[in-house]
């Protein structure tokens, strides 16, 4: 396969899909077997933010590049961005303003289901469709996200680290969010073992799925997939602190790559 880069990859591979066998998982709740086939299908990249992100093939292997400056509104932006607006739901900020930066990784263009699942670190687990990176659901070592933390998050659920402006929970519903997922079955972005993250609700079932394993992974046709199904994550319909929800807490179920 020649190499492409986004935007024009699309036109290259048409409504190619790829192909993988997944193996069983004691960690799943799903049923899977040898048999089992997960897709990735490659509309689902059409998504993601083109100002941010850069997607390329080469071969069987996928490789993602974000500058991690999103396509919405936020108080992190600098107070002269077009895209400043003062905060909606933080109470306070963390120190910082987003800003360029460069995270690359390279993922399996067909992820496969590995023997035992992976526990996620702190910095970046994902890539979301904004070009925004994925965070898991603690804010330090051995340091769960607390009500301090959650007064710091704006309306997408982000807030500014050492590392820069990231993503840890669901976004809010506020009018100001137009781009980002809430309860509905909007693509949130790609782990770092290949699989697609969905919002809480699945589009073949258009509510949320009863199915998931531990992980919110199940295997399911999605808007992307043309009617077939394959192994994908959803952001689980769990509230934490009693009214927010983790974009992902809990094991990659596929071989993690690191993002760097």
């Amino acid at each position: 396969m020649t190499k492409s880069v986004f935007p024009f990859f699309t036109v290259l591979l048409g409504s190619l899909i790829l192909y993988t066998s997944c193996s069983n998982n004691d960690n799943d709740t799903t049923t899977t077997t040898d048999n089992d086939v997960a897709k990735t299908p490659v509309s689902a990249f059409d998504e993601f933010n083109k100002d941010a992100v850069t997607i390329s093939f080469d071969g069987d292997e996928i490789t993602i590049e974000t500058n991690g400056m999103p396509n919405h509104t936020s108080p992190y932006w600098e107070e002269t961005a077009p895209l400043y607006i003062a905060p909606v739901v933080a109470i306070a900020q963390t120190p910082g303003r987003i800003g360029d930066r460069n995270l690359t990784v390279t993922i399996p263009a067909a992820p496969e289901i590995a023997a035992s699942s992976t526990a996620t670190g702190l910095g970046p687990i994902g890539i979301s469709v904004t070009g925004v990176p994925i965070f898991n659901d603690t804010e330090g070592p051995n340091r769960p996200i607390e009500e301090q933390i959650v007064e710091t998050f704006d309306y997408a659920g982000a807030h500014n680290g050492p590392s820069g402006y990231h993503y840890h929970i669901e976004s809010y519903d506020v009018p100001e969010n137009t781009v980002l997922s809430h309860n509905d079955e909007k693509l949130v972005g790609i782990m770092a073992d290949g699989f697609l993250i969905y919002g809480r609700k699945c589009n073949s079932l258009g509510d949320h799925p009863t199915n998931l394993d531990v992980s919110g992974g199940h295997i399911s046709s999605t808007q992307h997939s043309d009617g077939e199904e394959f192994y994908h994550y959803h952001i689980i319909n769990e509230f934490y602190l009693g009214s927010i929800i983790a974009l992902f807490a809990g094991d990659l179920q596929g071989t993690p790559n690191s993002i760097m």
